[in-house]
């Protein structure tokens, strides 16, 4: 896409590092953006015609010459080359477009110190309060996560539907932070971003790699577990390519039960993080053996609606510390922001302490609404096994009353955690409300029906509602809740749309939840 304030330059300038299998026309036009949606095109764009699930980007190398294009990347012969323009054919036009996206943007994370966060659940408030922590600390830090972007003075909403935009917009957003005087870039590594089938990330250089979690999701694009975890672990293995100058290091979740994998393909010095759980809340989660068994521990944890205190473990000095965020799965997420900050700053966590009561939560992310009425509403973005496995433990410890939870699964993408999800909701909610979150191509009730057959205690029972139109299914959850009860909205979070077979809806959770509220009388 074009970014205004890009200087366009030469082709020539810029494709010099790539494996041509032929060129055709001559010439060596200025090139002012790179685009890979022909309906993007502008005049002077070198125009990559990408092969994707639904279409192939071939198919549309006439309209972007119509539009303007001056040069083609291609994988696929042509059936026609215009005269005056100069086509690229390449091994996979995919894999050129992360190459080319750096060069043409001067290499922006050469001038830069880059951290990836990648993770299932809690990458982008991770990433959020490492670039908190980092500009509270003094320094200038820009950051890309599913929710927003900071490029430059001003906190953005994402407006791309992929946590991990192509690499057109990665590179701009790094130039974008290196122009305005960044020193850290703070990134959202999806396993999407760093499958070698998409490289996306493949030619950001990162000094450092953050692991927040590894569990049930995506399968429907890596195939198995095991391609999942791989991918991830793409993060670590990229930073052999780190400049030895920043001294490189990774971060993990040392509870994870994919750390010594993860800690086996790491080529650089890896730090760990971990929460002892003496409430009980979470029985899964395995208590470590000894007083020191990861490098910074959050201990004697205290959780409630207003946050969690506890005593931060560093080298054998313990400092109190309270996080105005609930739930015992932030608690993790500070300690993977925390050791990641002071390991680029080269200073001890426990030296960033003061500013952690000041740290701001990711929208749609617990966000309570509050219209006078007199149960608890919260939206969040959950939408994995791993993410309900956390969140459904602490919701019904802090419910009074019943726990009401509305939630869905994507179309078109894992079908196998679908059933996962409705097991574990099942197991803690009160009523179910089983609605749409993306059904894209699929039936929207077929995952619903999907979901129920994992809410084994639920089959035939009154409080299981399978209601299609989240509209709906808001009201109804909201009109079964009484005194005292919780109602949690989950899936959709911050995202502004809903995606149909024929499109995409505008969506504001927060707003379709409070509407509904207001038309209860609240």
């Amino acid at each position: 896409m074009y970014t205004p304030g890009v200087n366009p330059k030469r082709l020539s300038l810029f494709i010099n590092n790539i494996n041509l299998i032929k060129r055709t026309g001559t010439g060596d036009p200025i090139i002012g953006s790179l685009v890979y949606d022909s309906r993007e095109v502008r005049p002077g764009s070198l125009f990559f015609a990408l092969s994707g699930v639904h279409t192939d980007g071939h198919q549309y190398v006439s309209q972007a010459l119509d539009r303007g294009a001056l040069a083609v990347v291609h994988s696929l012969p042509l059936s026609d080359y215009s005269p005056g323009i100069v086509y690229l054919q390449v091994e996979d036009t995919r894999k050129t477009l992360s190459p080319l996206s750096s060069a043409f943007y001067n290499n922006p994370s050469k001038d830069l110190f880059v951290l990836g966060v990648t993770g299932t659940d809690g990458k982008s408030t991770t990433v959020y309060m490492i670039q908190q922590l980092l500009e509270k600390a003094g320094v200038r830090a820009g950051f890309l996560s599913t929710v927003q972007f900071k490029a430059g003075e001003e906190i953005s909403s994402n407006p791309y539907r992929q946590s991990t935009p192509e690499a057109p917009e990665i590179h701009s957003l790094l130039s974008q932070m290196r122009d305005s005087g960044k020193r850290f870039a703070v990134l959202e590594a999806t396993s999407h971003g760093l499958s070698e089938r998409n490289s996306r990330l493949a030619d950001v250089l990162f000094s450092a790699g953050v692991l927040t979690n590894i569990t049930h999701e995506h399968l429907e694009f890596h195939g198995s577990f095991s391609q999942y975890r791989s991918d991830k672990t793409n993060l670590f293995r990229y930073l052999a390519k780190a400049p030895q100058s920043n001294n490189p290091f990774g971060v993990i979740n040392r509870k994870d039960p994919s750390a010594d994998y993860v800690l086996s393909a790491c080529p650089v010095p890896i730090y760990t993080y971990g929460m002892e759980d003496p409430t009980g809340i979470d029985p899964k989660i395995p208590q470590p053996a000894g007083s020191v068994w990861a490098d910074l521990i959050a201990r004697e944890v205290k959780s409630s609606p207003e946050g969690s205190k506890f005593l931060l473990s560093y080298k054998g000095q313990d400092i109190p510390a309270f996080l105005s965020m609930p739930g015992l799965f932030n608690v993790e997420n500070l300690l993977a922001a925390l050791l990641s900050a002071s390991q680029a700053l080269r200073v001890s966590p426990l030296e960033l302490t003061p500013y952690i009561p000041d740290l701001r939560p990711v929208k749609g992310r617990l966000s309570p609404v509050k219209r006078g009425q007199d149960f608890s509403v919260i939206v969040d973005y959950a939408h994995t096994p791993g993410a309900f496995a956390k969140l459904f433990p602490f919701l019904k410890s802090q419910s009074r009353g019943r726990l009401i939870a509305l939630f869905g699964s994507a179309g078109e993408r894992d079908i196998e955690k679908r059933s996962i999800q409705g097991k574990i909701a099942s197991e803690y909610a009160d009523i179910l409300v089983l609605s749409d979150e993306d059904p894209r191509g699929e039936n929207p009730l077929q995952i619903l029906k999907d979901i129920a057959e994992g809410c084994e205690n639920r089959r035939n029972n009154e409080n299981l509602f399978l209601i299609p139109d989240r509209r709906e299914g808001i009201r109804k959850a909201l009109s079964l809740a009484e005194p005292g009860d919780m109602v949690v909205f989950l899936g959709k979070g911050h995202e502004s749309s809903i995606i149909y077979s024929a499109g995409k809806i505008p969506w504001d959770e927060e707003a379709e939840v409070t509407l509904a509220l207001q038309e209860l009388g609240f």
